[in-house]
Order: C-alpha cells, then sequence, then structure tokens
C-alpha cells in the first residue's frame, strides 16, 4: 500500500469510527458496537471504500490488543485471587466448554454433518469472547463484581482449553491420528514447561530487570522492558500452541505483586486501549453480509440455535453453582457469543480440509454477529436480572479483586515519600487511616516496602496512574513532592482527573505556594515559612509572650495568606530554587 492510499485508508477510519463511536455512546449502546459496524462499513464486504482485503493479517495483529487486555487483568488480580476462582475456573468452566460443544455438536448433526466436523463445530462455538466481555466488565466497572468474576473464570478456562481443542482436531474430524512429529504428550509438556518459564521469569527475573531500570530513573527503556516481557510471554505460549493471551495473564498475575505494577498499568493502558479499538474494527471487517443474505433463514436459525444453547447451559450451571437467578442471567446472556478462538479453529479445520468454504465463511459469520449482538444481550440479561433480582445466595468462595473484599479502602494517597510523605504517612498509619504512596525513586521505595509500607513506584503527574490504581474515590491527596515543576504538574492533572478531591501539598517558598494553589492545590503550606513561624513563636513564648497569644498571632498571619511576611526574603523565590531542574 503506498503512503497515500494508507494516508487516505487511516483518515477513513478514524473519521467513520469517530462518528460510530460517538452515536452509540449516545443511545447507551457502548463503543464496542460503534467500533463493530466502524468495521463493517470499512470492510471490503460492504460497497463503497474499503480500508483493506487483507482482514485476517489485520486481525491477527490487533489481537495483541487482547494480549495486552488479558496483561492488564493479570497486573489487577493476585495469584490468591485466582485460587479463590478455582471452584468456578475447573468446575463451572469445564462443565460449560463440555455441555455446550456437545448441545451445538448435537444441533449441527441435524445437518447431516458427521459427528466429528459437528464435534469440531460445536467446540469452536462453545467459546466465548475473552476480548468483548472483559473490556464491557471494564467500561462498565463491573470486573470485580460476582458476575464479572464468574464471567472471566469461565473465559479463563476457555483459554486454557484452546490447547487441546487445536491438538485433537483431527481426531474430532476422524481425518487420522495426531501428527506423529508432536504426539499430545508431547505438546502438553511443552505446555507446562512454557508455564514454568512464564510463572519463573515473571515472579523473579523481570522484577530485577525493572528494578534496576527504575533506579537508574530510565522510564522509557522500562515501559519498553515491561512490554517486551508481555510479548515475550505471549510468544512462548503461541509457540507452545496456547493462547497469547493466556500468557500475558500469567506475566501480568506474578508481576501483580511487585511494587512497579500500578506504573506499569498506567504505561500500558494507552497502548491497549488502541489495539483493542483496532480489534473491534478488524473483527466487524471480516463480517461478510453476502453470506447473510445468500443464506437468511439457515443464518439465523444457526445463530439463535448457539445463542439459546450457550445461554441455557450457562444459566443452569451457574443456578447449579449456587451463583443465584440474578447472576445466573447476567453470565448467561454475557457469554453467548462466539469467541475469537473459534477463528482460530474454524481456520485450523479448513486448513486440513475438514470444513469447506462455505461453512468456514458462515461460522465466521456466526461468530461475528454473536459479538455484535453481545452489548444488546448483555442489556436483556441486565434487564431480566433485575426482575429476578433475590437475596444473594450463600456464596462457596470469596471474590476480590484490586483491592476488593476484606482489603481496606484507601482514603488517602501521598505523592512522594520521602521525610515529609513519610511522616505524614506514619502518623496516618497510627490512627487506622488507610494510604498509598508513591515515588519516582526506586530505591526508597524499595526500602520502605521492605519494612511493610504500602508505598509504589510511579509518578503522580502520569495521567493513567490514578486510573490504573483505583484511586477515584479517595478523599485526599497529599503532595509532599519536593522539585517545584514536577508538583505543580502533579497537582494540576490530579485535579482534572479527581475534580471532587481535596488536596494539600507541601512547598519550598510562597511562590511555589501560590504556583501549586494555582494549579488546583485547595491548600498549600510552605515549609520554609512554616518553619521560620514556627521559630519566631518559640522566640515570642521565651520573652513571655503566651502561648494563646502566639497561636493567635499565627492564625493571622496564615489566614491573611502570609500577608505580614510576603515582602520579606522567604516571600521571594532565591535564584538557586529558580534554576533547580524540575
Amino acid at each position: 500500500m503506498d503512503p497515500k492510499s494508507f494516508v487516505d485508508s487511516a483518515v477513513l477510519l478514524l473519521v467513520v469510527a469517530s462518528i460510530a463511536v460517538a452515536v452509540f455512546r449516545h443511545f447507551g449502546l457502548g463503543s464496542v458496537l460503534g467500533l463493530l459496524v466502524t468495521g463493517i462499513i470499512v470492510g471490503p464486504h460492504t460497497a463503497g471504500p474499503f480500508v483493506t482485503a487483507n482482514v485476517e493479517d489485520v486481525r491477527q495483529f490487533t489481537e495483541l490488543g487482547v494480549v495486552l487486555l488479558l496483561f492488564l487483568i493479570g497486573l489487577e488480580m493476585k495469584p490468591r485471587h485466582l485460587w479463590d476462582l478455582r471452584r468456578t475456573l475447573f468446575g463451572l468452566g469445564s462443565l460449560q466448554i463440555l455441555l455446550s460443544a456437545l448441545l451445538i455438536a448435537g444441533y449441527f448433526r441435524l445437518f447431516e454433518h458427521g459427528w466429528g466436523t459437528a464435534l469440531l463445530i460445536g467446540s469452536s462455538f462453545a467459546l466465548s469472547s475473552t476480548a468483548f466481555v472483559v473490556q464491557m466488565l471494564r467500561d462498565q466497572g463491573d470486573i470485580a463484581s460476582h458476575h464479572g468474576q464468574t464471567a472471566f473464570a469461565v473465559l479463563l478456562m476457555q483459554d486454557l482449553a484452546v490447547v487441546p481443542l487445536l491438538a485433537l482436531v483431527p481426531v474430532l474430524a476422524d481425518v487420522g491420528p495426531l501428527p506423529k512429529d508432536m504426539p499430545l504428550w508431547e505438546q502438553i509438556g511443552l505446555a507446562a514447561a512454557m508455564v514454568a518459564l512464564v510463572v519463573v521469569g515473571g515472579r523473579y527475573l523481570v522484577p530485577r530487570i525493572l528494578d534496576h531500570l527504575a533506579r537508574q530513573n530510565n522510564r522509557e527503556a522500562f515501559l519498553l522492558a515491561a512490554m517486551g516481557a508481555v510479548f515475550i510471554a505471549a510468544g512462548a505460549m503461541h509457540h507452545a500452541g496456547m493462547s497469547m493471551a493466556l500468557g500475558a495473564f500469567l506475566m501480568g498475575m506474578m508481576l501483580s505483586t511487585s511494587r512497579y505494577s500500578l506504573q506499569i498499568e498506567a504505561g500500558m493502558e494507552p497502548h491497549k486501549g488502541l489495539l483493542m479499538s483496532l480489534f473491534f474494527v478488524a473483527v466487524g471487517m471480516s463480517l461478510d453480509i453476502g453470506v447473510l443474505v445468500q443464506h437468511p433463514f439457515e443464518f439465523g436459525g444457526h445463530l439463535l440455535a448457539i445463542i439459546a444453547i450457550k445461554a441455557l447451559v450457562l444459566y443452569l450451571l451457574c443456578l447449579g453453582f449456587g451463583t443465584g437467578r440474578s447472576i445466573a442471567l447476567k453470565v448467561s446472556f454475557l457469554l453467548a457469543q462466539g469467541g475469537e478462538f473459534g477463528f482460530v479453529l474454524f481456520g485450523a479445520a479448513k486448513a486440513l480440509g475438514i470444513i469447506d468454504d462455505r461453512l468456514f465463511v458462515m461460522g465466521a459469520a456466526v461468530i461475528s454477529i454473536t459479538m455484535l449482538l453481545t452489548p444488546m444481550l448483555v442489556k436483556l440479561g441486565n434487564a431480566l436480572a433485575e426482575r429476578a433480582s433475590e437475596a444473594p445466595a450463600a456464596v462457596h468462595q470469596s471474590f476480590h479483586y484490586a483491592g476488593q473484599g476484606d482489603e481496606p479502602a484507601v482514603r488517602v494517597v501521598i505523592g512522594g515519600y520521602g521525610r515529609v510523605g513519610h511522616t505524614v504517612g506514619t502518623i496516618l498509619a497510627s490512627t487506622g487511616i488507610s494510604y498509598v504512596a508513591f515515588d519516582t525513586d526506586a530505591a526508597l521505595v524499595a526500602k520502605w516496602r521492605a519494612e511493610g509500607h504500602p508505598v509504589f513506584y510511579g509518578d503522580l503527574g502520569d495521567p493513567q496512574l490514578l486510573i490504573a490504581a483505583s484511586l477515584q474515590n479517595v478523599d485526599l491527596v497529599v503532595l509532599t513532592i519536593d522539585k517545584r515543576h514536577t508538583a505543580v504538574r502533579a497537582a494540576s492533572l490530579i485535579r482534572s482527573q479527581l475534580p471532587q478531591v481535596n488536596i494539600v501539598a507541601r512547598a519550598r517558598d510562597l511562590s511555589s505556594c501560590e504556583a501549586l494553589l494555582r494549579a488546583g492545590v485547595s491548600k498549600a503550606y510552605p515549609e520554609t515559612l512554616e518553619a521560620s513561624l514556627r521559630l519566631a513563636a518559640e522566640t515570642l513564648e521565651s520573652l513571655g509572650i503566651s502561648n494563646a497569644e502566639t497561636d493567635l498571632l499565627l492564625r493571622e498571619v496564615r489566614s491573611a495568606d502570609y500577608a505580614l511576611v510576603r515582602s520579606g526574603p522567604e516571600g521571594r523565590p532565591s535564584p538557586a530554587h529558580h534554576d533547580r531542574k524540575s
């Protein structure tokens, strides 16, 4: 594609996407549906200009967005939280795949497909879309909810099931035994070895590399190293025949206990958002409208049957696992669509000549349309769940996610954990007030974390950090950052991200104090001036002035915005301070 056509395609894609997303969000249908419709409009299967005819290549590239999405989920889900999901993961998840595959296979057996081919089709449609469901849960803030965690556990089990399903494609289709160059036991052994490699690397090697780069304050290399670790883990799983997203999730989970987890998430989030948007567009581009026109009744029947079977199986299984009707309805409609790995299984079957082109295109169209219908299905499921709402059923396991559950809600954020920040944090801890602190000095962070302080590596001047840390509901932000420019930038970004939060700051002098107040700080206290005022009060008391009079004088000075001393040397910044690097 020449530069001119590339620019034209990019402009076409951006214009259509911005309009579609704005319209669909306006009507409360969500951005995902808008991106899918964008893909249909700019795809090669509709009339008018299109972006590219190489849809499969585009979709494979944009699956990197799914990789980053699962990595970020892993960062927020510590290993003990995954252990809490074991019953849903292995019990409900395994039964969902098995029963859905068998029932869908029985349905397609009615259309004179052999049992092998029918089981292959059933297995492909039994999988749901990790990308769609997780993105919707994150957008709606439901990822930590009971139904969100239940759905996520089922999706994770489906990702694990991709390996044996791909390995057994020839057997299911009755075209011969497994390939002799890679027996099933070797594939399982290779997969286990890759999982162990990712776990050990993410637990021990990657944190040491990130710690070295953070101590050098090399932020560009820090982000690139973190991203490299994600894609190495994804590539390792891919070469083992497993889901790339699973490798990224494991790497994220291993790094979730690291003091760098929040800064990593803040750096990855913008890239994930862009790639995920392109992924949804690519799915829309793969939808061949011509197939729907040629076989409308056959297509419609398959579509309704698959959604109905999957929703019914999930609903009954959720009830059997004690979730209650409301949660069961939400989960069943949330996971009723086909998934992106269905494309992979259908592609493998087509490559072996198990299915013909018409069946492959029909299968891909069914998966794409069920994805397209997902936002409406979710709305329907939520509406039915509200009608069926009941007292919460007994839950057999606890659900925790990113600070949920028995972990106290953070009330205070401290920016900078040097001598002043540490003093504030110690006083807060002594009174039982929960807080979290951030500092860009990796050595300092390591020191305080070793002593049990809730300190993370991170720059509060990064607008993504507050989102990544889920700190939208904190009561107070305390800025003790030494560098004036950094403190002012952080104050400005915090005020724009959290307009309702109270911000107090420590400043070097009155000039810095005024800059912080202009940036949105609620109150700022000039450090040197406060020390001078305290010394002046002690002087007055030593000369016989009462404590009440000196306290009154200090209050008057502060209430008048330090007007009494503003004209003195404390009211003017020193030349050295102006030369201080930010």
